[in-house]
């Protein structure tokens, strides 16, 4: 890791211990000391168990992928991948670093960057059409309980849908209209060349198409790969369900079991959704608020509410970036080496 991404770390860290120091500070400190203490661990187990199953599916898919004649990936060293997404996605805005770092960690595999590159684009296409299949879904199951609980948080969620939708029907049309798609974005760079100049406009246009080429070439394995896409989108359902279940556990190792977890499981994707659309890294901040705000209804003590956030918090965002930093201490053999 660079002294940057050490930095990052801390800043993170603090920021959210900041933030539970904040929540916690008009509570019974032995009140919440009571709660830490009764907690039922077979629960909360559990939900640690549901989130290291996850990566490990995760690690499947990438296997997958990277299954060829020419490339293999034991499982230590592909495990390696999701672990190290975990860490960059955390500490950069929007998750904008996690592409990168699973393509360095593949990379220092021995698997080849053209490759490595093919591999990530199916892997994040996948991923993308499941996270919004699951959207979906849950508004299906559970509209009712969306439109009661979420208030002014819908429009959020309205907005991270909306941007999901857009990157998905983006993708779909580079992969099947790609000569209108390169039409259409030369239409879009005529009013953007009104506010910049020539050479920056030149230069975006040009940094767009060689983006726009390089998705529409790979994007021919996904087509080719048909009984590949059909097994990752499975176990990236699974991985979802098991990521999304995880405030469930945390609930019930809190003795908070009036909940279906169901219900629960319709909350953090909408959580989940909202927190995609905050700049800050790891949506810190928003993250707190929209589980304090939509599992308050659910959780009448304050303290089990706090504690129940730290839980939360810990396991789906500074667990990852544990073992991410664990996972990065220990580079992998490279084959080609």
């Amino acid at each position: 890791m660079t002294r940057k991404n050490k930095l990052a770390v801390l800043i993170m860290i603090l920021i959210g211990a900041g933030i539970f120091i904040y929540e916690a500070r008009d509570l019974n400190g032995a009140q919440l000391i009571h709660e830490l203490l009764t907690l039922d661990l077979k629960w909360l187990l559990v939900a640690f168990l549901l989130m290291f199953g996850s990566w490990i599916i995760e690690t499947f898919v990438v296997q997958i992928f990277i299954r060829s004649e020419a490339d293999d990936l034991d499982f230590k060293t592909a495990l390696r991948v999701p672990l190290v997404e975990q860490l960059f996605n955390a500490i950069t805005p929007m998750a904008s670093g996690g592409q990168p770092a699973q393509l360095f960690a593949l990379m220092q595999s021995g698997v080849e960057a053209g490759r490595a590159s093919s591999v990530l684009l199916m892997k994040f296409v996948v991923y993308q059409f499941m996270v919004l299949i699951n959207f979906v879904l849950t508004l299906f199951i559970g509209f009712d309980q969306v439109s009661k609980h979420f208030g002014a948080l819908a429009l959020f969620i309205v907005f991270g849908f909306v941007i999901h939708v857009v990157v998905i029907v983006g993708l779909l049309m580079v992969m099947y209209y790609y000569k209108f798609t390169k039409k259409l974005v030369n239409l879009v760079m005529i009013p953007i060349g009104w506010f910049v100049k020539p050479e920056k406009k030149l230069a975006m246009q040009s940094n767009i198409d060689h983006k726009i080429d390089t998705f529409y070439a790979e994007s021919l394995h996904l087509k080719r790969e048909k009984k590949r896409v059909i097994k990752a989108c499975l176990l990236t359902l699974v991985q979802l369900l098991f990521y999304y279940a995880v405030p469930y556990f945390v609930l019930l190792s809190l003795g908070v079991s009036h909940v279906s977890i169901v219900e629960v499981i319709v909350l953090h994707v909408m959580i989940v959704m909202i927190v995609s659309l905050f700049p800050i890294p790891g949506g810190t901040g928003g993250a707190e608020y929209s589980f304090k705000t939509l599992f308050a209804t659910y959780v009448a003590s304050p303290s089990k509410l706090i504690l129940g956030m730290l839980l939360w918090r810990f396991l789906t965002y500074y667990l990852g970036m544990i073992c991410g930093i664990i996972a990065m201490a220990f580079p992998p053999k490279s084959k080609r080496t």
